[in-house]
């Protein structure tokens, strides 16, 4: 499951190749992307949320 979420990231987070320099920047955009990726997850496994729309 660990490796799901980082592949998730890097095909559509966009951490594949970041364009963002410094650490603080990298740490916040790896934040906001797990969020997004916890947020479609939890969406799917309640139901309210078909990943067929990714």
């Amino acid at each position: 499951r660990i490796e799901e979420g980082f592949g998730w990231l890097k095909t559509v987070g966009g951490l594949r190749k970041t364009k963002l320099i410094g650490r603080a920047k990298l740490s916040a955009q790896l934040l906001l992307g797990f969020s997004v990726y916890n947020l479609i997850r939890l969406g799917s496994l309640s139901g309210w949320w078909r990943g067929s729309h990714v």
